[in-house]
């Protein structure tokens, strides 16, 4: 960690997935697995699903070749320390903690990721939007399960990995605390996110997430993303197919998302993202609660 006294912090969540913010544009701070882990504990540190560490891109060695791009490289890491490609609703608070800080205005914005540059616009009415790229939907039978039951699940990759089953009940998900046993092991050697879906209506879903690194969260873009195409080809509304956008309501126990996939593939997310609270953290608290 830095030798400095204290360090600066931020809470925010998008449809409550939360996230502990850590300004750092030079890239000065020091976050091993530990640290990230420490502060992202829900009864010893601040807590939150992840940790959102603000770099400017030609500040960070994994984030240089994009800064010509985007100028904010987003160090997405779980809540556990594990470090992630990507974060649909950490993308939107990132944005918005650009907005309050005052490194950009409203309207559009590019953000680097381990995933790609993704670009974002930050509406009047407080809403953003994010462009999630294109989904990739790897061949092959997935199943997933629960206790004595198992569904068929679709493998849907946003930057990160994804399996999606639709369900009867999301009570049948379970507590969610541990990750749900797949099959095959081999389509998934890091690990996935595991939704559980069920329907409430036209292109209206609901879903619960188990999400690597941080067990059940109130939300998870990517798998709101992730279930709108699993769905849309359930439902034979492939934009590619159709010609027409697939547009999605994602109810998350956190609140509603809303997504589109276009003709082209692109796939357009659009949520809310709040600020809650800043502070400073004690470094010397850190450094222990981290050893």
């Amino acid at each position: 960690m830095s030798t400095r006294a204290r360090i600066p912090f931020l809470k925010g969540h998008g449809t409550e997935n939360d996230f502990v913010i850590v300004p750092d544009p030079e890239n000065t701070l020091d976050l091993p697995a530990a640290t990230v882990a420490a502060l992202c504990d829900r009864r010893s540190g601040i807590g939150g699903d992840g940790l959102l560490h603000v770099v400017r891109s030609a500040a960070h060695p994994e984030a240089r070749e994009m800064a010509a791009q985007a100028e904010w490289f987003m160090d997405y890491r779980n809540g556990d320390g594990s470090i992630a490609e990507m974060c649909g609703n950490g993308v939107r608070v990132f944005a918005r903690y650009l907005l309050r800080a005052g490194h950009i205005g409203e309207g559009d914005l590019a953000v680097a990721t381990r995933g790609g540059v993704k670009a974002v616009h930050i509406a009047k009415d407080g809403d953003v939007t994010v462009g999630m790229g294109r989904a990739r939907l790897p061949e092959g039978d997935v199943t997933v399960s629960v206790g004595e039951r198992s569904w068929p699940a679709r493998n849907v990759n946003m930057g990160n990995p994804h399996a999606v089953a639709f369900v009867d009940d999301l009570a049948h998900a379970g507590d969610l605390y541990s990750p749900p046993p797949f099959s095959p092991a081999a389509a998934y050697p890091d690990g996935v996110n595991v939704e559980f879906v069920v329907d409430r209506g036209p292109a209206h879903v609901a879903l619960r997430v188990h999400e690597r690194g941080a067990g059940e969260t109130r939300s998870c873009g990517t798998g709101a993303c992730a279930v709108a195409v699993a769905a849309a080809r359930r439902d034979g509304a492939d934009p590619a197919v159709t010609g027409a956008p697939a547009t999605y309501t994602v109810d998350v126990p956190g609140g509603t998302l809303v997504i589109t996939e276009r003709p082209d593939g692109e796939i357009e997310m659009t949520g809310p993202a709040v600020i809650v609270a800043e502070g400073e953290i004690d470094a010397e608290w850190l450094e222990k609660a981290a050893s």
